[in-house]
């Protein structure tokens, strides 16, 4: 199988590529760089929002092309048209924020979506992945794969989720977990993303598919126990009543990354009914099993991951985390 990454050198676009090489695919991965490729693929560069910066694949064809693109649609866009006929399958990452919020109980992939368009700029997140979704069905069809994700946790996360759980677990002491400690959520390793992503391209799948762990996989005890266990144990976790924490300031998702308080949102972005990838062999491995591997790759970095400048720093601050916990 020969297989054209877009991207390729960090979090899902890496994961998928070491997961193409494992398999034994060609895989070329094109990208601007800034980082170095993973071993034992080839290079192309280009830099997609510059003009003619998809110079670089004027030529060649390709089994499958996975693209992980989340800024303005264009460049979805311009790319699966140069494409169209030059690939077999066209694989977009998109996500699960294209579902028009409110949603109804138990989302899936037939739930109304937000407006967006092929030809559109940057606007916002939700509103350029369903840009770009339109784009690859625009060009292939019923050869797209629209890859909606949820949260991603994993090695090579640059987004600041995990990673910072795991480096204020390894702080050790009075710890605040944000309540209540059995809440559900949902997320995909990044790995098990990369799997499923080529198994499904290579079975010829197409159409829209919500990927994240089904309903029961975890919750905030389940991850941040793991996070406190594999640090060492020196974290006390102390549960913390919603309403508390929100009155004090802090705000969900942001400063306590992946949480979000009891209510509407937290049930559209942790209620994915995913039926029908569960059906084409989605596996996701335990939480425990995330979680070790983030911090045997973070600790390889000495704690400090990588972050992407397009999204904001996670995490409270000491001094807030202090003064809710009284210490």
């Amino acid at each position: 199988m020969r297989l054209l990454m877009l991207g390729g050198t960090e979090f899902v676009g890496r994961a998928i590529t070491e997961e193409a090489v494992d398999l034994g695919w060609d895989v070329t991965v094109f990208h601007r760089g800034r980082h170095a490729p993973p071993p034992g693929t080839s290079a192309l560069h280009g830099d997609r929002t510059a003009p003619d910066g998809l110079a670089a694949l004027a030529d060649g064809e390709w089994d499958v092309v996975v693209d992980t693109w989340s800024g303005a649609p264009t460049a979805v866009r311009d790319s699966a048209r140069l494409l169209a006929d030059r690939a077999g399958r066209y694989a977009y990452i998109s996500s699960r924020s294209v579902y028009a919020y409110p949603a109804p109980a138990r989302l899936a992939e037939d739930s109304p979506l937000v407006d967006g368009s092929p030809d559109a700029g940057a606007t916002a997140y939700p509103e350029d992945k369903r840009g770009g979704e339109l784009a690859v069905l625009e060009a292939f069809d019923g050869r797209a794969l629209l890859v909606r994700a949820g949260v991603i946790l994993g090695p090579y996360e640059n987004v600041g989720r995990l990673p910072w759980w795991l480096n204020r677990a390894a702080r050790g002491g009075p710890m605040l977990a944000p309540g209540p400690c059995d809440l559900p959520i949902q997320y995909i390793d990044v790995r098990d993303l990369a799997r499923w992503t080529l198994a499904a391209a290579l079975a010829g799948h197409g159409g829209a598919y919500d990927l994240v762990s089904p309903p029961g996989h975890t919750t905030m005890a389940g991850l941040l126990e793991a996070c406190v266990s594999v640090t060492g144990g020196r974290a006390e976790l102390r549960w913390t009543d919603p309403d508390r924490i929100v009155e004090a300031g802090i705000e969900p998702w942001t400063d306590l990354p992946v949480w979000l308080p009891p209510g509407e949102l937290q049930e559209y972005m942790f209620g994915s009914d995913v039926t029908k990838a569960l059906a084409t062999g989605l596996h996701c491995r335990p939480v425990e099993e995330t979680v070790a591997d983030t911090w045997a790759w973070l600790s390889s970095l000495g704690g400090i991951a990588p972050q992407r400048p397009d999204r904001p720093a996670k995490g409270v601050t000491p001094e807030q985390e202090a003064a809710l916990l009284g210490l």
